[in-house]
């Protein structure tokens, strides 16, 4: 069975992260087809919105680190690339139901989501500093503007998880609801969007993100250079061997 599986059902595209053994860790080839997904669809007129969805327990635990390790993104037309440029520029409504841990890319990705529906389960977190690298997906744009700046240092700097509730009081999740109904939710406000005018959703939304669309993808590219160039500095090489062998990476000669 795929590791992401999509379903279409009454104007509704459903991506879910299938990878549960593996806390629905992202590889290469599921980056790649996020992206051909998000590309088909926004160029199907029978497709009126998104939704992405793990399990009850987990939403993703960011990047798988063995593949990322043998699959870096180096060019900008890498899966990862195509995705975040994918979702940043999705003409459509996005939606997100989201339990369980969102850790990396699982919490990025929804800074571009317009609606995040989460479970009280859900657990957030952006640890791109203790793994030697900077933010990606526009988050450094984009958690500021949302959270305000301490907040967002906070989340970025230290990379502490954040819970539901304090995700709800910055405005990145729209309501929390136990697990077991986060999923059935999104869809039934998914089902709402879809019965709508496609061309109302879609200029409204596009008036809604204008103002930082260019900005968006600007960001994403500068920050894949760094990402890119800190991927292969002593700092992540320290973090990601220090995961790999299951011990407390030692940044005191980085």
């Amino acid at each position: 069975m795929s590791d992401i599986l999509t379903h279409h059902e009454a104007g509704v595209t459903t991506l879910t992260f299938n990878r549960p053994d593996k806390k629905n860790s992202i590889t290469a080839a599921m980056y790649a087809a996020l992206a051909d997904a998000l590309e088909a669809a926004a160029n199907d007129s029978s497709v009126r919105c998104i939704v992405f969805q793990g399990h009850e327990t987990v939403f993703s635990a960011g990047n798988d680190i063995a593949d990322f390790l043998n699959n870096p993104p180096a060019t900008e037309d890498s899966p990862v690339f195509r995705f975040l440029r994918a979702i940043a520029s999705f003409p459509k409504p996005v939606l997100a139901a989201v339990c369980g841990p969102a850790v990396g890319i699982g919490t990025t990705l929804l800074f571009h989501c317009d609606l995040v529906y989460a479970g009280d389960n859900a657990a957030f977190s952006m640890p791109f500093v203790n793994l030697g690298l900077c933010p990606e997906a526009a988050s450094s744009l984009l958690v500021p503007q949302m959270m305000g700046y301490h907040r967002a240092a906070e989340a970025l700097l230290l990379g502490d998880p954040f819970m539901a509730e304090a995700a709800l009081e910055v405005g990145l999740v729209n309501r929390v609801l136990p697990p077991s109904e986060a999923a059935a939710y999104a869809q039934g406000v998914a089902r709402k969007l879809a019965a709508k005018p496609l061309s109302s959703l879609v200029e409204t939304k596009r008036l809604m993100k204008q103002g930082q669309a260019g900005l968006v993808m600007k960001t994403i590219a500068e920050e894949g250079q760094s990402f890119g160039r800190m991927l292969r500095e002593p700092a992540a090489r320290e973090a990601f061997t220090a995961f790999m062998e299951r011990r407390k990476p030692d940044f005191s000669a980085v």
